[in-house]
């Protein structure tokens, strides 16, 4: 016997039934232990579906970041072996080695001066250096390897060989004492050098003699009569060789020679030479 509350339920029952096939859908089970996503599978703690992270493409490695690109380490400047105002033996030979390759054409003196800070930047310049006008160790070796070392007379094509000692001829009296080795001439007066100055001689055709001599004429204007060229100051010795001042020499340096007179390349200093030469004075030529 069915009871009016079993009833209900039977006919609550089938009321669904029939909603059921209406709509096309069933009805799922649902675990009470599942957080709702589809399957029964869980998600992270506070996080939904949509949140998770999408998986990998199969094959795929994560991107790998790349090293940091350090700066390259800087090198450090070359150094400054010489720079305008220095005077020493080895600025005397950087100037003849320019003279080789043609950017300077003055000295060598031996003093950094004007003309070779233009000369090493041009140097510098031709050869993709900083032009800073300063020799150092980089433009140095450049140079190096481009010229030959240079000759005793190259490095002192304008002078300022130091003087020889004195021959022993020139130690008493009044005397013009001549040294072919050094290239100087001394003024000497009872064995006290007044004054030096560069000389240079004849070519080996014309070649300056040797030997102790006097002088015997003096002329400040002179013109050679035999080479049709100015000898001023003119203090003859032997025949027509004198000292005289050159201005050749004064431009070309060891790179001319005399016809056989003892050349002095500075005028000032002959000026001042010829004032205190007297006739009769000695003259001594030597080695």
């Amino acid at each position: 016997m069915r009871t009016p509350g079993m009833w209900r339920t039977v006919a609550a029952a089938t009321a669904m039934a029939a909603l059921a096939a209406v709509s096309g859908c069933t009805i799922q089970t649902v675990d009470p232990s599942a957080s709702g996503s589809p399957g029964g599978a869980s998600s992270p703690a506070g996080r939904s579906p949509a949140d998770a992270k999408p998986p990998e493409p199969a094959g795929k490695k994560p991107a790998e970041r790349s090293p940091a690109r350090k700066k390259p380490a800087e090198r450090p400047a070359p150094t400054v072996l010489w720079s305008r105002g220095d005077r020493s033996r080895d600025v005397r030979e950087l100037q003849a080695r320019l003279r080789q390759v043609q950017w300077l054409f003055e000295g060598p003196t031996g003093t950094y001066d004007a003309s070779t800070v233009t000369a090493v930047k041009g140097f510098q310049g031709k050869r993709g250096l900083p032009r800073t006008g300063k020799t150092d160790s980089v433009t140095w070796q450049r140079l190096l390897r481009m010229t030959r070392e240079p000759g005793r007379w190259e490095l002192y094509a304008s002078g300022g060989q130091p003087a020889a000692k004195p021959d022993p001829r020139c130690m008493t009296g009044r005397v013009l004492c001549v040294s072919k080795t050094s290239r100087t001439l001394r003024w000497m007066i009872d064995g006290r050098t007044v004054s030096t100055m560069d000389v240079r001689f004849g070519s080996r055709s014309t070649p300056t003699r040797e030997g102790v001599f006097n002088v015997y004429f003096k002329s400040r204007h002179h013109v050679s009569t035999l080479y049709d060229s100015p000898m001023p100051y003119a203090m003859f010795f032997s025949g027509g060789q004198a000292v005289h001042y050159s201005s050749d020499f004064a431009a070309t340096g060891y790179y001319g020679a005399s016809h056989g007179c003892v050349n002095v390349r500075d005028e000032g200093k002959i000026a001042s030479l010829f004032a205190q030469v007297r006739n009769g004075d000695k003259v001594v030529v030597h080695w």
